[in-house]
């Protein structure tokens, strides 16, 4: 077992939030085509409750912190709220589209002492990255940050939207990742925005697409990260936990907003109204989504790929319920496998009236769902 899965078992027993992604603003200076955010300022929590929720977090036993948005720069106090997490010994993750990061920024990142950068690329031709984000030059001023950045010696990640607009160029921005000595990873997923708007659900990918990259040698294992905490030595596939949301890990917005992940829009509490420790251990929403073992799935559980499938209970939850299927995550699985799964089935007989004749992409798009702007809070 690697020294990451054995801390995740360590904290899943203790009860303990090891994981905490903190966005700190929905600002953004770019406005990409396929972002969920609202970018407008409704009240950020200040320099000052960002400090003191960083010290809840120290004293709650959380060790890795991510620090996301929006645009994290776009805050003037973002390096104050970095050397405070540094100080209290977080384990720090910075995520950013990297065009307002120059020399002198990633030498501070580096002092500071962060332990790894993402940045946003979605293709290796200006044109096309440009396209998406909509801001002209992005891509020049994206690239010369991971430049600063890997010349101060800062682990860099590049993360890819795949969407049908820059799908073809995956390829390029592999090889523009070899050239420039980072880490290349992809997410074949699309969500809607915070205001239930479902129109940018047509940027989404294929299947037949989606088949292509989970076949891809060069990509095994890197597609997504597979959220589930690792099961026991000789668990019951039935008795494990569906996913790392709220077991060991938990997302709060810039408003405050706690939620079990960045990707589960299920209001949990606030740190302005309450301590995040309080929160944690008594929010009535985390402790129903701890309760939920794999075989409280009514679908799920009957499913050939219920121990692999890489199911996200918060996709889940936006489709109308946290213990159902996730039409996404299904499709994946199948492209993955040729094998359809039970939810599939199940959809496919309901249309046809009859015996299985074909399988389509049935998760070609999420189920419409009604969301507020308070309860609709997903990452890019």
């Amino acid at each position: 077992m690697s020294l990451l899965a054995e801390m995740n078992q360590k904290a899943l027993k203790l009860g303990l939030p090891i994981s905490v992604h903190l966005d700190i603003t929905y600002r953004c200076n770019e406005r990409c085509v396929h972002c969920y955010l609202d970018h407008d300022d409704h009240g950020e929590m200040t320099t000052e409750e960002i400090t003191d929720v960083l010290a809840q977090l120290a004293d709650a036993g959380v060790f890795f912190l991510s620090l996301s948005g929006g645009e994290v720069l776009m805050r003037r106090d973002f390096f104050e709220i970095v050397e405070r997490a540094r100080q209290l010994l977080f384990n720090v993750k910075v995520k950013t589209n990297g065009v307002m990061i120059h020399e002198k920024e990633a030498a501070r990142l580096r002092q500071i002492g962060v332990e790894q950068v993402q940045i946003s690329v979605y293709s290796h031709r200006p044109e096309v990255h440009d396209a998406i984000t909509k801001l002209p030059g992005s891509l020049k001023r994206t690239i010369r940050a991971i430049r600063f950045l890997k010349s101060h010696g800062l682990k860099v990640t590049i993360a890819n939207v795949l969407m049908a607009s820059n799908f073809a160029d995956q390829p390029g921005v592999i090889t523009l990742a070899r050239e420039l000595g980072v880490v290349y990873t992809l997410d074949p997923t699309i969500t809607p925005k915070m205001d239930g708007d479902t129109s940018i659900l047509a940027l989404r990918i294929q299947g037949s697409e989606l088949k292509q990259v989970f076949h891809n040698p060069e990509l095994v294992g890197n597609a997504e990260e597979f959220c589930a905490p690792p099961p026991a030595p000789g668990e019951d596939i039935m008795e494990g936990f569906p996913c790392s949301a709220g077991h060991t890990a938990c997302y709060i917005s810039p408003y405050g907003d706690v939620f079990p992940c960045v990707q589960f829009p299920l209001p949990s509490g606030n740190v302005r109204r309450q301590k995040f420790l309080d929160i944690w251990r008594h929010s009535p929403q985390l402790n129903e989504v701890r309760s939920i073992r794999a075989r409280d799935l009514p679908t799920c559980s009957t499913c050939a790929h219920v121990g692999t499938c890489t199911r996200c209970p918060g996709l889940a939850y936006m489709e109308g319920n946290m213990r159902g299927p996730s039409t996404a995550d299904c499709e994946k699985s199948f492209q993955r496998t040729g094998i359809p799964s039970a939810n599939m089935l199940t959809r496919t007989r309901a249309v046809s009236g009859g015996p299985l004749i074909q399988i389509q992409s049935l998760a070609n798009s999420l189920q419409n769902h009604p969301f507020s702007g308070e309860d609709r809070l997903l990452t890019a």
